[in-house]
C-alpha cells in the first residue's frame, strides 16, 4: 500500500469517534493495518519475520492477538498499539508483532483462553514461553483485569527472565502446553475448507478471518461431532482467580488486591498485597500466568504456590475441592452462546436474588434461576416457541432442583442429555408454577 493511501487511512482511523461509530468492520481491519505498517514499529501478521529478527538482536518478541471489531479490551489494545509512554521504553526492548487473525495460529505454541479478544505473549527467539498476559472476566469488566501499569510491569518482569533465560528454562517448560493434535485452526473440522491461513486483504477480509472464539467453539463442537462428552476442563476454562474470592491488582503483575471475607482464598492463607511468585514452580508475571496453571489443574488438586510477604518468601499450598472448575462464571464467554441455544433454548439465565427465591417459595440451596432475556430469532428463540417469558423463575429442570449457576445447568445438559430430548420445566410467574417444555437442540 503506498504510503498516501496509508495516511487517508491512518486519518479515518485517528478521527474521534469514527473508528467506533462509523467505521465497518471491514474498515476497521484494513485501516488497522494501515495505521500500524505506516508507523514501521510493528511487525504485521508475520511470526516467523518477528522470531528471525529476535535471532539477529536478542532480544525476546512480544506477540499481541487483538480481535478488531471486538470491542473488550480494545482501549488497552489502543495504548499498547500506539505504544503509550507507560510502555514505550519496554517496547523498544522487545521485537513486537502484532497478529489481527487466527488463522495459521500454531495451536502447540499458542494456547490461551480463546474467549478473549487481547492476548500478549512474551517469547524467547526459540519460541520458549516467558509470559502470558490478558485476563477476562466479564466484557464490561475489562479495568478491572487488565491495565497498561500492570501490562507494563509484566513486560519490565519478562525482560528479567529473559536476560538469564537459562536460569529459568526448566522453571518455564511447564508454559508450553501438549502438541495439537491439529496444528492450526482452519484445520480444525468445522473451520476446514472454510479458511485460508491468511487474511484476504484482496478480497471481502473480515469473512476471511478465523477469531479467537470460532478456535474455542471448533475445539469444544469436535467433541458433539464425535458424540463424546466435553471434558470441563474445556467447558469451564482458564479459571479466573476470584472464583475463589482472591482479587488481583490490574495495575500489578501479580499482586492480591484484597481477599474477599469467608473465601477459599481466605482459608488457603491469601493476604493483601502478597505477591504471587511462582505456582507449581512456573514464574508467575501475570494473571494470565496463573490462569495457565489452574487451567491444566486436576479436579481435585493441590497446587503450590510461591508467595513474597513483607520481604519474607514462603510457600501455599492451594487446595482444589473436587468440582471447583464449575464454580467460574462462564456467562460472558461467546462460547457460551452455542450451549446457551443447546441447553435453554436462547434464554438467558442469572441466579436469582434472595428476595426472588422467597417469592418463589424456594429456599437458598434450591434451583432458582431467573430469566433475564428470551432470544428472538431462530434456533435461539426454541424458548420463546416454549412459552417461556423474561421474569420467569426456573424451579425445576428435568427433575434438577438443586441450586445451580447458568453454567452448571448449560454443562450438564450438553453432557447429559442428546439432541431432540425435551426437559421438562418448571417455572414460578406471578406466584403461580407453571410446567413447560423446552427442547434440547443441536
Amino acid at each position: 500500500m503506498n504510503r498516501s493511501l496509508a495516511v487517508v487511512f491512518l486519518g479515518l482511523a485517528m478521527a474521534p469517534g469514527l473508528a467506533s461509530a462509523q467505521q465497518t468492520r471491514e474498515e476497521k481491519v484494513r485501516a488497522d493495518r494501515a495505521r500500524i505498517e505506516a508507523e514501521e514499529f510493528w511487525i504485521y501478521n508475520d511470526l516467523e519475520a518477528g522470531l528471525e529478527e529476535a535471532r539477529e538482536t536478542g532480544k525476546p518478541v512480544l506477540v499481541t492477538f487483538r480481535c478488531l471489531p471486538c470491542e473488550a479490551c480494545a482501549k488497552l489494545d489502543e495504548e499498547v498499539a500506539e505504544r503509550d509512554p507507560r510502555v514505550q521504553l519496554l517496547l523498544d526492548q522487545f521485537v513486537c508483532v502484532r497478529i489481527v487473525h487466527a488463522n495459521g495460529m500454531d495451536l502447540s505454541l499458542f494456547q490461551f483462553d480463546y474467549d478473549q479478544s487481547w492476548v500478549a505473549f512474551v517469547l524467547d527467539a526459540d519460541k520458549t514461553i516467558i509470559a502470558r498476559y490478558g485476563t477476562r472476566s466479564h466484557q464490561t469488566e475489562s479495568e478491572d483485569d487488565v491495565s497498561i501499569e500492570g501490562f507494563a510491569k509484566t513486560l519490565s518482569a519478562a525482560l528479567d527472565v529473559h536476560e538469564e533465560i537459562s536460569d529459568h528454562r526448566d522453571a518455564l517448560a511447564g508454559k508450553r502446553g501438549p502438541e495439537a493434535e491439529i496444528p492450526v485452526p482452519e484445520e480444525l473440522p468445522t473451520l476446514k475448507g472454510k479458511y485460508g491461513s491468511q487474511l484476504d486483504y484482496g478480497g471481502q477480509v473480515v469473512k476471511s478471518c478465523i477469531h479467537c472464539h470460532q478456535v474455542g467453539d471448533a475445539m469444544r463442537a469436535s467433541y458433539l461431532l464425535e458424540g463424546e462428552p466435553i471434558p470441563e476442563k474445556v467447558l469451564f476454562p482458564y479459571p479466573h482467580p476470584k472464583q475463589f474470592g482472591l482479587i488481583l491488582d490490574p495495575k500489578e503483575k501479580s499482586t492480591v488486591l484484597r481477599v474477599d471475607e469467608d473465601s477459599h482464598a481466605e482459608e488457603i492463607g491469601f493476604k493483601a498485597g502478597d505477591e504471587i511468585v511462582s505456582l507449581e514452580g512456573q514464574p508467575i508475571l501475570s494473571t494470565a500466568d496463573i490462569q495457565w496453571v489452574l487451567h491444566h489443574a486436576d479436579d481435585p488438586d493441590e497446587v503450590t504456590a510461591e508467595v513474597q510477604r513483607d520481604g519474607e518468601t514462603f510457600e501455599l499450598s492451594w487446595t482444589l475441592p473436587e468440582g471447583w472448575r464449575r464454580e467460574g462464571d462462564i456467562s460472558w464467554r461467546v462460547s457460551s452462546w452455542p450451549f446457551r441455544r443447546i441447553a435453554t433454548g436462547g434464554l438467558v439465565l442469572e441466579d436469582a436474588s434472595s428476595d426472588a427465591r422467597r417469592e418463589a417459595g424456594v429456599s437458598e440451596d434450591d434451583l432458582a434461576l431467573l430469566v433475564t432475556y428470551v432470544g428472538q430469532y431462530g434456533k435461539h428463540a426454541a424458548g420463546k416457541r416454549a412459552g417461556f417469558q423474561k421474569g420467569d423463575v426456573i424451579v425445576s429442570y428435568d427433575g434438577l432442583t438443586f441450586r445451580m449457576s447458568e453454567g452448571q445447568l448449560m454443562a450438564h445438559v450438553v453432557n447429559e442429555n442428546e439432541p431432540g430430548d425435551s426437559a421438562d420445566v418448571t417455572v414460578v410467574r406471578d406466584g403461580k408454577r407453571i410446567k413447560l417444555k423446552l427442547p434440547v437442540q443441536e
